[in-house]
């Protein structure tokens, strides 16, 4: 027997509010806001990880992925190897619970708003830039390369290493004579290969450009050699 329009329709009235108010229920679950002890784990961890930056540091931390987190009383939040605090981030939630120990993984996203310099004109290689041809800018130095310069004493006496366009950002590597590594600096000196990384602090004896070799001496008095990145950073050579 074939079913009258008007019994779908009944039907529809019934099944459609029922499933509307299903899916809220779930997307409700699933975008709880991080908060409690786990938001504070992260919130604690990142500012640790943040302080010193050049710029003012916000912190935005995305709802679980998985949903509610299980309760915990011993949380510890930290980052996963070689991560950093800086723009989209992965951070790790661990709990030590004797019972049944978890761990879970959230987004969070750093965003660091301070200063840093444009090109105010084309620049050729080789020129020495004069302070009209650079111009001071802010905005959120995580969305611009790391090696932007955000020091106008940085750009004191130094020439282009290549072409620089008109309104694009100064990165260390675009001039020569800029210092990544102060003489006296403690910097983190990296040794890297096949399936290893190992990084330890040293103090820096001279000044370096990106690129220049630098010596350093680390905590237990070790003299170390190495090449200066553009991060500040000191690489082993291997």
């Amino acid at each position: 027997m074939m079913e009258k329009p008007h019994s779908h329709k009944r039907l529809l009235k019934i099944v459609l509010p029922a499933l509307a108010a299903g899916f809220a229920a779930a997307t409700s679950v699933a975008a709880a806001p991080l908060e409690g002890d786990a938001r504070a784990a992260v919130d604690k961890l990142l500012q640790a990880q943040t302080a010193g930056l050049p710029g003012k540091v916000g912190i935005r931390v995305e709802a679980p992925g998985s949903g509610p987190l299980p309760p915990c009383d011993a949380l510890e939040a930290f980052l996963p190897r070689g991560a950093a605090a800086w723009g989209r981030v992965s951070v790790g939630l661990r709990c030590h619970s004797d019972q049944k120990p978890w761990t879970r993984f959230v987004l969070a996203h750093v965003a660091v708003e301070g200063r840093y310099f444009v090109a105010l004109r084309n620049i050729e290689t080789g020129k020495a830039l004069a302070a009209g041809d650079f111009a001071a800018r802010n905005g959120d130095l995580t969305a611009l390369p790391r090696s932007v310069v955000t020091d106008a004493a940085e750009l004191e006496g130094v020439v282009a290493a290549n072409r620089i366009a008109s309104g694009a950002p100064l990165r260390r590597e675009l001039v020569r004579g800029v210092a990544v590594i102060q003489q006296g600096q403690t910097v983190k000196v990296v040794a890297e290969g096949p399936g290893y990384s190992v990084s330890t602090e040293a103090r820096a004896m001279t000044s370096a450009g990106a690129g220049s070799t630098v010596r350093a001496k680390t905590l237990d008095g070790r003299l170390v050699s190495g090449v200066a990145d553009e991060e500040g950073q000191i690489r082993l050579a291997q």
